[in-house]
């Protein structure tokens, strides 16, 4: 399905084509001041997050996840304009929210369809903000939303098809909406009876729609209609009469330029880290032998092999991670083998998938079992496999069209399942349960000098640095072509232990005109005990960034009761490469905001109120990223939010 920022242009788009068609008269009569009447719209529904559970007794096997559909909306409304440019509206509407999830395959290798016919009586309060001299408005507000339907058809190849309600809906639901519209007039200037036909578009995020309480169904909606409007204007006197004026010119944008600078440089830091493991492993396209990237012990070898042996790790990048992180995740047969030799009641599942059917699933599956058999001595009837078409929780989507090969590449894989806590943790779906790493962070994240311009990546060809010290010796940075960027406060100070720095950012336009604008730090270099630090990570399926409610329980126990009071929270977000810039910038932020709230609110109930947020989002920024993009498991891994807790100086 097309992505809501390539829907909403269109929609825009053709509303704008609408409001051309109006036309502007020259006020003979005054302009009501209430106005009634009722609107028509289509509902553009795009599901996400996971739905299984349809009734009290029957559980989907296979999640659905993504998901759209068109339903209808229709209102009446009354608008209250006095004299000025503000206003207030209410709509009370049937609000259709029904749609189609993207079919499953369920364990039997059939197909699986999920309909729903959801629908609400909406009441919608807004503020309206109107554009002199036009007829374009501006409109927000909190939508409060009475459920009134909840059916749903659930079909499976191989069993009856199901018509029912769905379970554990919420009977209200608060949300919000913002959006704009355009009155064309349809009567006469000198009519007192005023009659608007009125196109309007809205936007509904998934921010408070979750419509029921169990699972992580979101729905976003984008809303496009009419509205037919009356009111009762009077006569106007003539003097009243104004000329209408041509709208000034767009002023030129101001671009605003700001420095975050640490108090203190830290050179290094020393990093007790919670690393979590996918419990995935993948293989080469054309292959069915473990890929030469993981590592392979021998049985001699296999017999010393411990865990622990891992922990024990340096890095040497700016956000903490290296090539020996990723040699963890590469020892993920070898951990599990550790974990299943140590704990023989337990078993695992292993679950192939393929492209080319279940059979190589089944056979990608057999390979790793074989392993752990022959190198780690593991019973063979503790292992049990199986195989399938896709994973259970694909990259690739129904209907995607972008870098299939690279989804592709991620869904070639063998899954691990396990109900043995000593194996596997429940955080976010089947993840292996964490190693902990000892590690020492060269130039962390709180020791740069982040740049942020507005709209640079908009506005701007590019922009660069000049960092002058109070000697007039000056360092050059750049060019950049992002919004945001970084440089190591310890590459500023160089041999100084201190210092005052000025910072002259220029960038020239897209139309070609100059841009220069000043501001100024001041920097000391941190000396004496090296500051021991905590770090978190979690993790995040292809695209997702609402599948934060997956790891509640983990940030709240683990990592919130980690935090002490006036520790600094650094959080930042991280996407792989697949994607547009853009869109992965924002998701980064996204997930970055949400693993923050969550922190928030754990952090207010315990009574810890002196803590320091300090939230950044980077997208797919190669400089920022934990890791290379060159593999699979670099990609997944890519998928993060990471957070630093540095205790008070």
């Amino acid at each position: 399905m097309l992505p809501i920022n390539k829907i909403l242009p269109k929609v825009i788009t053709c509303m704008l084509m609408i409001i051309m068609a109006g036309t502007t008269v020259k006020a003979q009569t005054t302009q009501p001041t209430w106005w009634f009447g009722a609107s028509g719209a289509a509902n553009f529904n795009f599901y996400d997050g996971t739905t299984q559970r349809l009734t009290s007794s029957l559980i989907a096997p296979t999640a659905f996840h993504k998901g759209k559909g068109v339903a209808p909306y229709g209102s009446v409304l009354v608008e209250y304009r006095p004299v000025g440019v503000w206003g207030v509206m209410l709509n009370v509407a049937y609000d259709g929210r029904g749609g189609k999830f993207d079919g499953v395959v369920a364990p039997c290798d059939c197909p699986a369809t999920l309909k729903t016919s959801t629908s609400y009586i909406a009441i919608e309060p807004s503020l309206r903000l109107s554009v002199p001299a036009t007829g374009l408005y501006f409109f927000t507000g909190p939508r409060i939303a009475f459920n009134a339907s909840s059916g749903f058809d659930y079909t499976q190849l191989r069993q009856p098809n199901t018509s029912a309600e769905l379970v554990a809906m919420h009977k209200t639901i608060i949300s919000g909406q913002v959006g704009a519209g355009y009155d064309i007039m349809m009567s006469s200037a000198n009519s007192t009876t005023k009659v608007s036909l009125s196109p309007f578009v809205s936007f509904h995020p998934y921010f408070g729609q979750a419509p029921r309480s169990i699972e992580s169904w979101q729905v976003t909606t984008v809303r496009a209609g009419i509205a037919l409007k009356f009111g009762k204007g009077s006569k106007a006197k003539v003097k009243d009469v104004v000329a209408a004026v041509p709208p000034p010119a767009p002023p030129v944008h101001s671009f605003v330029f700001n420095v975050r600078a640490p108090l203190a440089v830290p050179l290094q830091r020393q990093v007790s880290e919670t690393l979590p493991l996918r419990n995935s492993v993948f293989f080469d396209e054309g292959s069915t032998q473990i890929s030469a990237r993981y590592v392979m012990l021998t049985p001699d070898q296999a017999t010393t092999f411990r865990e622990e042996q891992l922990q024990n790790a340096q890095t040497d990048n700016n956000t903490g991670r290296s090539a020996r992180q990723l040699n963890v995740y590469h020892n993920i047969l070898n951990i599990l083998g550790d974990r299943l030799r140590a704990n023989p009641n337990a078993v695992i599942l292993l679950t192939g998938a393929s492209a080319n059917g279940p059979k190589e699933g089944k056979e990608l599956a057999e390979t790793v079992k074989q392993y752990l058999v022959a190198t780690f001595a593991i019973d063979g009837s503790r292992i049990a496999v199986q195989g399938r078409t896709k994973p259970v929780i694909p990259s690739e989507h129904p209907g995607g069209t972008k870098e299939l090969t690279l989804l592709r590449a991620g869904d070639r894989r063998v899954d691990i399942t396990s109900a043995s806590p000593q194996l596997l943790v429940e955080v976010g779906g089947d993840m292996m349960k964490p190693v902990q790493i000892n590690a020492t962070q060269v130039n962390p994240l709180d020791s740069q000098v982040v740049l942020n311009v507005d709209s640079a990546q908009q506005l701007l060809k590019s922009w660069s640095v000049d960092v002058t010290d109070s000697k007039g010796v000056a360092q050059h940075f750049g060019p950049y072509t992002s919004d945001q960027a970084s440089i190591p406060g310890a590459t500023i100070l160089g041999t100084n232990p201190d210092g005052d720095y000025k910072i002259v950012m220029t960038g020239e336009t897209t139309t070609g005109k100059p841009v220069r604008m000043e501001s100024t730090v001041h920097l000391v270099r941190q000396d004496g005990a090296v500051v021991k630090g905590i770090r978190y990570s979690i993790l995040y399926d292809f695209d997702k960034a609402n599948s934060i409610a997956s790891y509640d329980k983990f940030l709240t126990d683990i990592v919130a009761a980690s935090i002490t009071d006036g520790s600094t929270v650094i959080i930042h977000g991280h996407t792989d490469k697949i994607g547009d810039v853009d869109h992965n910038m924002k998701l980064s932020k996204e997930r970055a905001m949400d693993v923050q709230n969550t922190l928030q609110r754990a952090l207010t109930k315990a009574g810890k109120t002196n803590v320091k947020f300090e939230t950044l989002g980077f997208g797919e920024d190669a400089a920022n990223a934990p890791f290379d993009n060159n593999t699979t498991e670099e990609r997944f891994y890519n998928r993060t939010v990471i957070i630093d807790i540095v205790p008070v100086k």
